[in-house]
Formats: C-alpha cells, structure tokens, sequence
C-alpha cells in the first residue's frame, strides 16, 4: 500500500507541477511588483512610512483610527499582524497580501461556532472532516453536531489547488514524509491521491500555499488525527483566492 501511494503521489506531482509552470501566485505578485523584487524586500527591517493601497481597510480592521494615512502606530499594528501571520516583507505597509490574509482571518472569525451556516457541506454521512477552500476553514461534524473546530487551514496554491468534491481518508501515517519534496508531514491523513492533512511547522496563513494538501497548525492536526480513522468522509469544497 505505502509503495502503491509513493507511486500515485509522484505521477500525480509530475502532472501539477508541469501544469504549474512554477510560477508565483497572484497572492506573492503584488508585493514583488511594489518593492522590486522579494529577495530585497525581505532584507528590509525597518518599518515603513509609505501609506499603503489598502491602508483604510487595514485600519479598520485592526481597530485603528480610519484616516488613510500611516502613522507610526499604524506601522506597529499592522507589522505585528504581518509577523504573526508568516507575511513578508512585515515592514508594515498594507498592500494586498496582507490585506488578502486580513480578509480571510475576518471571515474565519465569524464563522464562529457555527462554520456550516449555509449548509454546504454535508451532514448526513455520520462524521465528516469539512474543507471551506473560500474561507480556509476546517471542521469536523457527526451529523449537525459540530465535533471540533472550526480551525484555519492552508490549501493548495494556484496550479496545485486542493481538489473538492466527496474524499475518503484511506491512509494514515503519523510521521510522514514527502517522497517529492522530501519534507515531514506530520499527523499525515491521505484522502485524494497524494493529498493530506497533516500539520507544518510554518504559518498556516503564510502565501502562496501548499502543493495541494491541507496544512494544519500541529495541535489542530494532532486532535484530527485522534478524531478521525480510515473510510471517514472528508468534503472539500469552494475556491481559494488567487487559484
């Protein structure tokens, strides 16, 4: 089974990553674009006076004033949402990267308690691990019954998008490691070809993406792999941003 599953994983790698032509996403695009390129980006320390194109929206959205123009405190609140959430440059200007994770952080906050509100995933399979690609959003249900969650997930970047649809959990391995990139998948459970959930050591809001399986933070993963066996349902669904 383990050798059946490396194979599956490789042929369907090489198909996603020709498709994907190895390019950045539209998430990672408008920050190159504005500083020039990421690698000197990523050198910059200081936090920035230049106000940016989403400056009002990240404002509110942080509680601040709404005035439009940067301030130092604005610099400060904004930069320290870029470092908790993996965004760089975290110089504090409020472009579209970091208003795109502001965003999606606002709609996971208020799915609340109650993530299947519009009913799209469903509920009558007995328990059932749900993926909201639109919200990056993930929980597990036992009929209307919300068992865990919701908790934020990373999916697939552009041209390697997790795919939706009905899934099935067909193979689990705890300390799992990628046999095309060669990195741990922790907590690691199988559901479309080489697709998984399994937890990473980086931020889960962090662009682009996975290479199309959900990564998890490791608590979140750790409590799916004890609520969850072989043959339990997964059901992806809705669209990422950028893909």
């Amino acid at each position: 089974m383990k050798r059946q599953l490396n194979l599956g994983i490789r042929r369907s790698g090489v198909v996603r990553r020709a498709g994907a032509a190895l390019a950045l996403t539209a998430l990672t695009l408008p920050l190159t674009v504005a500083f020039g390129s990421t690698a000197q980006a990523a050198t910059v320390s200081s936090c920035t006076a230049s106000r940016g194109p989403y400056q009002k929206q990240a404002e509110k959205f942080l509680g601040l004033p709404v005035d439009g123009r940067q301030s130092a405190a604005d610099c400060r609140a904004i930069r320290a949402f870029q470092t908790s959430h993996g965004i760089t440059p975290n110089i504090g200007y409020a472009g579209p990267v970091t208003w795109g994770v502001m965003s999606v952080v606002a709609q996971q906050k208020a799915a609340g308690t109650n993530p299947n509100k519009a009913r799209k995933c469903p509920t009558n399979k007995g328990r059932i691990a749900c993926v909201d690609l639109t919200r990056q959003l993930s929980w597990i249900q036992d009929g209307s019954k919300l068992v865990f969650g919701p908790v934020p997930i990373r999916s697939g970047r552009d041209g390697y998008e997790t795919r939706t649809g009905a899934k099935k959990i067909y193979w689990r391995n705890l300390h799992h490691v990628s046999t095309i990139y060669d990195v741990p998948m922790p907590y690691s459970q199988f559901f479309d070809g080489g697709q998984a959930f399994h937890s990473i050591s980086g931020s889960v809001w962090s662009a682009p993406g996975s290479h199309g399986c959900v990564n998890m933070r490791s608590n979140d993963a750790k409590k799916y792999w004890s609520l969850l066996k072989n043959g339990d349902d997964v059901y992806v669904y809705g669209r990422k941003s950028g893909t």
